[in-house]
């Protein structure tokens, strides 16, 4: 091999760049894992020696590996292991998969597991008596898709001593019959009271975890991302030193930022433990960071727990005695992300509700009047109903907009529990990503896995067409499309996946683009996509994934 040679070529693609300097391209040449060339056949004569590897992609599409913004793998992996409901839609097959995991686990203390969807049972609250008849003999605690609730039975209740007389803590809601007994289902904090006597898994359970998630994650050509909650919850199990481990061991091939928990009730003497924790992550071997911080600022609508600026409706369309709550007081939460900010820390905001959004917005402007503009690179996620006053304060604060575009359409859960609880105006300020484009924020995206799937190509389609993805249309208005006016271009929703996210993790550098001197991680599609109707986005799949120009993933037939 000649000096100049490159080790792996792909030719004749449709790479498409996300570098305004050089959009387009038909050949990508790596040495040494970096990108060495980008352009047209030139670039392949020249640089092509004896040993090198030429891959032709066929006019399929080249991109730079996709990023997802915030997801939780940790979790996501070690559910699989567990009882797994996540694949399947209704109540009577949730109840049929406890029951032949909990007898497949004849020896199991506990049944633990989760990924049921609120939409499949009436007001989005299950209740204990399905369960008590599926598992009668021991407790049972399920976490939902989205992390914010859990069902359980009457043994997990008994084992916790949740009854009637049990107070709702600050944070949470045990959900009552009219007696105020517990009907099984548990929403935020109050799922601690449980979580806290469940049987937690060894650190080795959650990097077994953690390895078949970065495969899968790979699968859909993902190569970095942001692990949004490091650190003990009442929903996700701390996975700090598994991420240590895999990282030490050479066996992370993701790119990984953690962001740290930070706890409600502990106060500032939290944030040595969060520098520590930085500390010891930077002398690692490098795939592992832990330099953000995760503020669950709210919950979510569907249990009337995201922290809103007007009360909820009702079912008859009135308002109701509750707006929702914050989980921080505003000058609290200012305080808190005016330290972090101090330190250097990203800020990681779980947010929403608009007046979450809002609170998120004031403290990141209170930490800029004490420290100054920073490079901190604040993240808003979720963004689900944001204020048009507010819209515009993400680009005058630099703060990102970090949004799940599978969310954005008119899926069951968006017709059946949360239309009704907004009514029409706040509808329409729902995940506003090209009103927020327009305005000059930058966006990134994530999924927010497990809570939905992380398939890039799925949630793209979404973003573009604000209807659901291919297979999943048909029942509940969801081919209609949903807020059209806040639909991306496929280039500015695949860059939200790819530089938008690398520059939330502060990966840009490096990653996000298909550039000369970066990192190839590279992802090729099994089409030209930019070519096809967008109606058709969600049937593309990847065939091939590349980290530092070494193959993590090939489909079948792929190469």
């Amino acid at each position: 091999m000649t000096a100049r040679a490159a080790e792996l070529l792909l030719v004749n693609g449709s790479v498409h760049t996300v570098d305004p300097s050089l959009p387009t391209a038909t050949v990508v040449a790596v040495r040494d894992g970096r990108i060495v060339a980008v352009g047209g056949d030139d670039v392949a004569r020249d640089l092509r020696g004896p040993r090198t590897e030429t891959i032709d992609v066929h006019g399929r599409t080249v991109l730079p590996g996709f990023q997802d913004a915030h997801a939780h793998p940790s979790d996501a992996g070690l559910g699989r292991s567990r009882c797994d409901l996540s694949q399947l839609e209704d109540a009577d097959a949730y109840v049929s998969r406890v029951a032949g995991y909990a007898a497949e686990h004849a020896g199991a203390e506990w049944i633990v597991g989760g990924g049921w969807a609120m939409a499949a049972f009436p007001g989005g609250v299950p209740s204990k008596e399905a369960l008590d008849r599926a598992v009668p003999d021991r407790p049972v605690f399920l976490q939902s898709l989205d992390g914010h609730s859990a069902w359980l039975n009457s043994a997990a209740l008994a084992r916790a001593g949740i009854d009637e007389r049990t107070p709702d803590p600050a944070d949470g809601r045990i959900e009552r019959d009219a007696r105020g007994e517990p009907l099984g289902a548990l929403q935020e904090g109050a799922m601690e009271l449980v979580q806290r006597i469940v049987p937690a898994p060894t650190t080795s359970e959650i990097a077994d975890g953690l390895l078949e998630a970065q495969g899968y994650l790979h699968g859909l050509g993902i190569t970095a991302w942001q692990e949004a909650i490091v650190g003990d919850t009442p929903s996700i199990h701390d996975c700090f030193d598994a991420y240590l481990a895999l990282d030490r061991a050479g066996s992370l091939t993701g790119r990984v930022v953690g962001a740290l928990w930070w706890a409600r009730d502990a106060g500032d003497r939290q944030l040595a433990t969060l520098l520590t924790r930085r500390e010891r992550a930077a002398s690692s071997c490098g795939r592992f960071r832990a330099s953000s911080v995760k503020f669950m600022v709210d919950g979510i609508c569907e249990n009337l727990t995201a922290s809103m600026l007007r009360p909820y409706l009702d079912r008859e369309g009135h308002e109701t005695h509750t707006s929702g709550r914050s989980f921080f007081e505003p000058e609290e939460l200012a305080h808190f992300v005016t330290l972090v900010d101090a330190e250097g820390f990203q800020a990681h905001f779980h947010v929403i509700g608009d007046r979450a959004v809002r609170e998120a917005l004031d403290a990141v402007e209170a930490a800029m009047r004490v420290s100054g503009r920073s490079d901190a690179r604040h993240c808003a996620a979720h963004i689900q109903v944001v204020h048009p006053d507010d819209v515009v304060r993400f680009a005058a604060l630099g703060v990102i907009a970090n949004g799940q575009p599978l969310w954005a359409c008119n899926d069951p859960q968006m017709v059946e529990l949360t239309l009704p609880v907004l009514g029409q105006e706040r509808s329409a300020w729902q995940y506003p990503f090209a009103s927020l484009v327009r305005s000059g924020a930058r966006l990134c995206f994530g999924s927010d896995w497990p809570v939905s799937t992380p398939d890039v190509l799925a949630q793209v389609h979404v973003a573009v067409n604000r209807t659901a993805p291919p297979g999943e249309a048909g029942d509940a208005g969801r081919d209609v499309v949903f807020l059209p006016d806040e639909r991306l271009d496929l280039g500015t929703a695949l860059g939200a996946f790819t530089m938008g996210s690398a520059y939330a993790n502060h990966l840009d550098q490096e990653t996000g683009s298909v550039t000369v001197g970066k990192r190839a991680d590279l992802v090729v599609l099994d089409r030209d996509v930019f070519s096809a109707p967008s109606s058709e986005i969600g049937l593309a799949r990847v065939d091939v994934t590349f980290v530092d120009g070494v193959i993590v993933h090939a489909a079948p037939s792929a190469l």
